[in-house]
């Protein structure tokens, strides 16, 4: 299985991204997790993509895409096996959060070079090809290094900060709800908000915050939209008490 999580949003490129897998090789399937991860910007995504893995089965291979410095000469590309799953992406710290939670983690660099690429769409030219020989058992087609990770020393292990925003306006951060306590607080703009078990459990119109479906600090309102209701971004800080 392959999987997509890019911030392409809408037009040709996903479909251009699994034309380059098919013609790989036939037989593989493609899923696409999320087309609207943090646009330009790795930090917020790399919180965010650690939270998904877990839904994959072992062997999956991601292909990541949020890559702001595509074709510039310095920019690095990766292969990683992260915990019994593939990943391939930009180096730009778009896995940093990946390989700081993961028991077992080896990497590969990519010369993203040799695939003659056109000179702004890496994850149709090189990426996709790459995970596609990843998925029918290939080797990385790379040099092997250490793995690295900005987790722990310039970034935070739970970063405190708006994500994602769906298309219902919740807010997901870059927080692990398992790391607050049961009576652990979380505040926006000064405004406390209570904590639920989901959304039926407040009257509508009022904002909370819950543990999502994979584990994530999320704000929502009951029947409105966290975003408006509270002045949400991406990048917006959250306050954990």
């Amino acid at each position: 299985m392959i999987v997509f999580y890019t911030d392409f949003g809408g037009g040709p490129y996903l479909g251009q991204m699994e034309a380059a897998v098919y013609r790989a090789g036939s037989g593989l399937t493609v899923v696409n997790l999320l087309s609207r991860a943090p646009r330009f910007r790795p930090k917020l995504a790399a919180y965010l993509l650690a939270a998904y893995p877990g839904e994959f089965p072992a062997g999956t291979v991601f292909v990541c895409v949020v890559d702001p410095g595509v074709g510039q000469p310095e920019r690095g590309a990766v292969v990683l096996w992260a915990d019994e799953r593939w990943f391939v992406g930009p180096d730009n710290g778009l896995f940093d959060v990946l390989v700081a939670r993961a028991g077992r983690v080896r990497c590969w660099d990519i010369d993203w070079r040799r695939f003659a690429p056109s000179a702004s769409f890496h994850g149709r030219d090189v990426f996709a090809p790459i995970a596609a020989v990843l998925a029918r058992g290939g080797s990385p087609p790379g040099k092997e290094r250490a793995p690295t990770t900005r987790v722990g020393t310039v970034w935070p292990e739970d970063l405190p900060e708006v994500v994602f925003i769906d298309d219902y306006g919740n807010a997901m951060t870059g927080v692990r709800a398992c790391v607050l306590d049961e009576g652990g607080r979380v505040m926006v703009g000064g405004r406390v908000l209570p904590r639920a078990r989901t959304f039926s459990d407040m009257p509508p119109g009022q904002a909370f915050w819950y543990s999502n479906s994979v584990g994530l600090v999320e704000l929502a309102v009951n029947q409105g939209r966290a975003d408006e209701l509270l002045g949400l971004s991406l990048g917006h800080p959250v306050t954990l008490q």
